[in-house]
């Protein structure tokens, strides 16, 4: 069965149930979707972003070689997981800001390849350099432009985006990842969690306070599994890896990320009571697609080698992914990472099968008193 199709069912059954059980609940179906977030949901904005966005490898192929079949901006070979949400609910693809050619009839993609949760200042108070494109203030700032540019009260604005589901993030990853790169201690950057997830707290209640009422905010993937984090943490010590290869101590990192921000969307919710904000398990969304990856059909030898197989993990490096000097695995569905920062649309699927169900039919729940 074809997978927007198997997931209209799941959110049909789903929904009937809830509403059946629930009579003081509303069936309100979405009609829009937004997205904040980093290069993991990057739909194409940072490769419009002049004048170096033209030139990154998310602009030219391999990327985007399983779909659509050319170079669209998506760090991937194919689809990603806000691709697979718009298809669950029956939506087209949601266009990229930047695109000037876009109607947005559907809703916004603000995400930007290389965004941070929290401000370049911060990072460069520490030494430490950062994109300083596309942050999260930054992707709010577009966001605030596009809803004047269709409404005009903040009632107006509050019904339309009533019928909105919003994603914000995954973001975070790269506050890691930038210092991480940089030499920075698991240890030092732990200290700055707190201040990453306050940051994606205060975008999400700026959000609900413009009229949004459905949000899904996403944790971080398990890092240490990644390749860029295993070349850069080589080591002959056996107790630094768990029982699947990954390095436990940017796993453990992730977890406490995670673990934290759970706590920050608690106070959230009891902020705004009738708001549903759901979080999104992408860390074991990933670990269950490690654990059952012959099930699925990956390749059982390659589980932390990028099908891109870049020799040196740095964007710009001309061994990285998108140069024609890299080889390219000749089935990128056999492989769950792609570049060794992002991974491979079959990745995505499966991680968009572990977490959609669990938030979609509850999202298309709400409170009657959200509808005001």
């Amino acid at each position: 069965m074809d997978f927007s199709v198997l997931f209209t069912v799941i959110l049909s059954i789903s929904v009937t149930i809830f509403i059946s059980a629930e009579a003081t609940k509303t069936f309100r179906p979405i009609r829009t979707l937004f997205q904040f977030g980093d290069s993991l949901s990057d739909t194409g904005n940072v490769i419009r972003l002049l004048p170096v966005g033209p030139t990154l490898p998310a602009a030219r192929l391999p990327y985007g070689e399983t779909f659509p079949g050319r170079p669209t901006g998506r760090w991937s070979d194919g689809r990603l997981i806000i691709d697979y949400t718009t298809m669950a609910l029956g939506l087209p693809l949601v266009d990229p800001y930047l695109d000037k050619n876009a109607s947005f009839r559907n809703g916004v993609n603000f995400a930007v390849a290389g965004a941070t949760a929290l401000n370049a200042s911060f990072f460069l108070s520490r030494g430490i350099l950062v994109s300083s494109v596309g942050s999260l203030d930054t992707q709010l700032r577009s966001f605030r432009t596009y809803l004047a540019s269709i409404c005009t009260t903040p009632r107006e604005c509050g019904d339309y985006l009533k019928r909105a589901l919003i994603f914000v993030g995954e973001i975070g990853g790269n506050d890691i990842n930038y210092p991480l790169s940089q030499g920075r201690s698991l240890e030092e950057i732990r200290t700055y969690v707190p201040f990453i997830n306050q940051a994606i707290a205060n975008a999400t209640r700026e959000i609900i306070r413009a009229g949004a009422t459905r949000l899904v905010v996403p944790g971080n993937f398990p890092i240490g599994c990644f390749p860029f984090v295993l070349a850069a943490s080589a080591s002959n010590d056996s107790a630094m890896y768990d029982e699947l290869g990954c390095v436990r101590s940017a796993n453990d990192l992730a977890i406490y990320q995670n673990s934290n921000l759970q706590i920050t969307l608690d106070a959230l919710r009891r902020e705004f009571p009738y708001v549903s904000i759901i979080y999104a398990d992408y860390y074991n969304a990933l670990l269950t697609t490690f654990r059952k990856a012959p099930l699925f059909g990956f390749n059982r030898t390659t589980l932390l080698t990028p099908c891109c197989k870049s020799r040196r993990y740095n964007l710009l490096s001309s061994e990285f992914c998108g140069n024609p000097t890299v080889p390219v695995c000749p089935d990128p569905g056999q492989y769950i990472h792609w570049d060794g920062y992002h991974l491979t649309q079959e990745a995505y699927r499966r991680i968009s099968q572990y977490v959609l169900p669990n938030i979609l039919p509850t999202i298309m729940v709400i409170s009657t008193t959200t509808c005001r």
